[in-house]
């Protein structure tokens, strides 16, 4: 099973920018996917999930900016992110809890490789 993430860049403050990350592999199916973000010298962060039932949570910092969207067909969520702040920049990661072939239980260690979002003010 392999994440892939994509769609970081460098973005002014107030602009906008779409992460994507895709599920690949064996996978039976995907209970939650979850981004989080890494801020330079701060520990990583839960900003959005979204359960299979299509349930959406924000982290405090970005409820009301960000929407977590999904192609359950495609098995792949979106970020995206409007009205982004210099506080906003960090490496964002993609997480997925789910149930691969391979296994009888699922799993909530799967990441994509992040993606860099950069905001300059």
């Amino acid at each position: 099973v392999q994440l892939q993430a994509s769609g970081g860049g460098l973005v002014q403050a107030g602009g906008s920018l779409t992460l994507s990350c895709a599920a690949s592999g064996s996978i039976i199916r995907i209970d939650r996917m979850a981004w989080y973000r890494q801020a330079p010298g701060k520990e990583r962060e839960l900003i959005a999930t979204m359960t299979s039932g299509g349930s959406a949570n924000y982290g405090d910092s970005v409820q009301g900016r960000f929407t977590i969207s999904r192609n359950r067909n495609l098995n792949t969520v979106y970020l995206r992110m409007n009205s982004l702040k210099p506080e906003d920049t960090g490496v964002y990661y993609c997480n997925a809890d789910l149930l691969e072939y391979s296994r009888t239980a699922p799993r909530n260690d799967y990441w994509g490789q992040g993606t860099l979002v950069t905001v300059s003010s």
